[in-house]
């Protein structure tokens, strides 16, 4: 498992489902820095659906939410997740 650190404190959960294949990319992309994190599935989990509408106001996948100390926010678009979490984790991005 690789060390991660930052010096800002955030939490990160994807929304997305399994046959995406722009999630697939971002999943993809954790597994190979070695980064686990909470998924939910949105076709899965009705309660996962509402939040991603309520919270990011779209229902588009992959959807990373970012909890920190400033509150709360709702990144879309795989590559964009990608180069966010590698900028922010100090990871190469593959």
């Amino acid at each position: 498992m690789a060390d991660f650190t930052s010096s800002i404190v955030e939490s990160y959960t994807l929304y997305q489902y399994d046959t995406c294949p722009f999630c697939h990319r971002v999943r993809q992309f954790l597994q190979s820095v070695g980064l686990e994190m909470p998924m939910r599935d949105i076709l899965d989990d009705p309660e996962a659906f509402l939040e991603l509408l309520q919270g990011g106001g779209r229902q588009t996948v992959p959807c990373l939410r970012i909890e920190n100390a400033d509150g709360v926010a709702w990144l879309y678009e795989s590559r964009d997740i990608i180069d966010y979490l590698s900028r922010r984790l100090d990871v190469p991005r593959t």
